[in-house]
């Protein structure tokens, strides 16, 4: 597995006139890490490994955080890029960004047993994909190209699908019908950037529809409010998570336009360049929805050695939301 390297987006704002008072400080973003999608993802390999016993086979990244990889693998989970690389009759797990049609037939015909971790608002988003195939429209499909989500969600009705992967990409946007386009979008993407797109869409096409209801999840969202509302006053927003993950790419993105001088990307501590830190008073701390939270304690108490001993939770929203694991291996969570 290639290393990481902290992700400088190369946009650094200069730090402005205004004196700093008071010691140094961190703000830490309030709702960050796990979401209940990935929490769910996690603990379904985790189960299957209780339940089975290695090896198991994930297909791609059962979410995008290299720790969390790192350390299945090491229990004996064995990642996949398709279906073809697992011996026939074995378990394999389907990773929480969800597959394709395609890939559920070639699993079966493979005599594959397997748990399908998609996260329950990626699969919402290929509900709708279906019904509005059924219903013949043309599905504007917002995301980033190349994407695990994307890739299922598109494959749920090829035919339907275009996939528009930002504003600069309206222009080559043809439907058949104007008055039956509907726009969709990946879960993980950053609001401000996605209604963009969208207003974009509907300068050629007036009649674009809503889907039916949001598409980009709650836990992006709220992770990109609590960025929000702290980076005005940060002269630094380090983001806690890989760089193949969407979601935290997005907030370093956010972070910036809100007012940060500067945000970096980083896996672990280690990837903390100290340099970053000559001069700044104020240093804002997030994760992404695939992070655990030792990764970003990890961050807090590097910096604490380095005179940011003050730490302040700057909190937009309270998460609550739990969802099943996958029937096959709910009695696990019960009788764990």
């Amino acid at each position: 597995m290639t290393s990481a390297v902290p992700l400088n987006l190369g946009i650094t704002r200069s730090a402005g006139t205004g004196p700093h008072t008071g010691a140094k400080r961190v703000l830490l973003a309030e709702p960050r890490g796990y979401c209940a999608g990935v929490d769910r993802a996690v603990e379904t390999v985790e189960k299957a490994l209780e339940k089975h016993g290695a090896p198991i086979y994930v297909r791609k990244e059962i979410v995008h955080n290299r720790h969390v990889v790192e350390t299945l693998t090491d229990q004996g989970v064995i990642f996949v890029d398709e279906t073809d690389e697992v011996p026939e009759g074995s378990l394999l797990v389907f990773s929480a960004h969800g597959v394709s049609p395609a890939v559920h037939e070639a699993a079966a015909e493979r005599n594959l047993h397997t748990i399908d971790a998609t996260c329950p608002l990626v699969t919402k988003v290929h509900q709708e994909a279906k019904r509005f195939a059924r219903d013949d429209y043309d599905i504007l499909l917002i995301g980033h190209e190349g994407h695990e989500e994307v890739e299922g969600t598109a494959g749920e009705a090829p035919d339907h699908v275009q996939l528009v992967d930002g504003p600069n990409a309206v222009d080559n946007v043809t439907v058949r019908d104007e008055s039956k386009v509907i726009w969709l979008s990946q879960t993980t993407l950053s609001v401000d950037e996605t209604m963009q797109t969208v207003a974009r869409l509907r300068e050629r096409f007036p009649g674009l529809q809503d889907p039916p209801s949001d598409d980009i999840c709650y836990a992006t969202q709220n992770r990109q409010v609590a960025v929000k509302a702290m980076a005005p006053e940060c002269d630094l927003v380090i983001v806690v998570g890989s760089r193949n993950s969407s979601n935290s790419v997005r907030l370093v993105e956010v972070a910036l336009g809100a007012g940060a001088k500067a945000s970096y990307l980083v896996d672990y501590a280690r990837e903390v360049d100290l340099a970053w830190l000559d001069g700044v008073r104020t240093v804002g701390i997030t994760s992404g929805a695939s992070v655990p939270e030792i990764l970003v304690r990890g961050v807090v108490d590097l910096l604490a050695e380095h005179g940011f001993a003050d730490v302040q939770s700057v909190t937009t929203a309270n998460e609550t939301l739990v969802f099943a694991l996958p029937r096959e291996l709910r009695a696990a969570r019960q009788s764990g």
